[in-house]
């Protein structure tokens, strides 16, 4: 078994801040990809995440077995629904939509999912995940037919997160959304990472270097990007020889 969790925790406790790549199955080409895994080697991510609102292909287990083949950074499920599962990524980020009141996203994909992660060795890790309003709308809120948090309405996002954590969820996400117009708000970031005492993972609409950099100031602990670096496999050649992360 994999000690993701704690590594992040450990991660947290040094105020050491995290990156993941996600990468949706649906937009990699596989004949692509060993050249957008040499990107990521060469970037300062952390931890490569797998996954969409809506996995349509077929190719997931493949799509892990290179990426085992060419990088050594942990892979993590970033699920849509049951059938993004496979045996050969090493954690699992167990989503609930706590933000939403459809019962699908709260716990009915979970007690489909959860035979099938009886019979294989994934590193469960329960998170909290919050859609947060970007100024349009995102595959996650017409997928989940629920409606996402309002910007302005940092009490409801605290409350929800301190719900989460309470409930006994690992991570908080804040979502944007993928492709979304404007990411999470500094302000909601700030005030969920110092009322809460679990890992803060943030993404969607984050587009630079800056956006990032914000993120963390405000405490996040985990960024996620992904279509920035879809659209743009460059994306990190500038921080090659910054010292904007930390993966030591």
């Amino acid at each position: 078994m994999t000690n993701i969790y704690n590594d992040i925790l450990k991660f947290k406790s040094e105020s050491k801040k995290l990156l993941a790549i996600l990468l949706d199955p649906d937009k990699v080409v596989l004949e692509n990809l060993v050249v957008l895994i040499s990107k990521i080697n060469q970037s300062s991510a952390t931890h490569i995440f797998i996954g969409g609102s809506q996995v349509k292909t077929n190719i997931l287990d493949e799509l892990i077995t290179i990426i085992k083949q060419n990088s050594n950074l942990p892979i993590v499920l970033f699920p849509g629904n049951p059938s993004q599962i496979s045996d050969k990524a090493d954690a699992i980020l167990f989503l609930s939509l706590i933000s939403g009141r459809n019962s699908d996203f709260l716990i009915e994909h979970q007690v489909k999912a959860a035979p099938r992660l009886k019979e294989i060795q994934l590193e469960i890790i329960s998170t909290g995940y919050i859609l947060v309003d970007s100024g349009s709308e995102t595959a996650v809120e017409r997928i989940s037919k629920t409606k996402p948090l309002e910007r302005n309405n940092l009490d409801l996002a605290l409350a929800t997160a301190q719900a989460g954590e309470m409930l006994g969820n690992k991570l908080i996400y804040l979502e944007a959304g993928s492709g979304a117009k404007r990411a999470v708000p500094l302000e909601m970031i700030q005030i969920v990472s110092k009322n809460t005492e679990i890992p803060l993972i943030v993404g969607g609409g984050i587009i630079d270097l800056h956006g990032i950099k914000q993120a963390y100031d405000s405490g996040a602990d985990i960024v996620v990007i992904g279509t920035a670096f879809e659209n743009d496999i460059n994306f990190f050649d500038i921080a090659l020889s910054s010292a904007v992360y930390s993966k030591d």
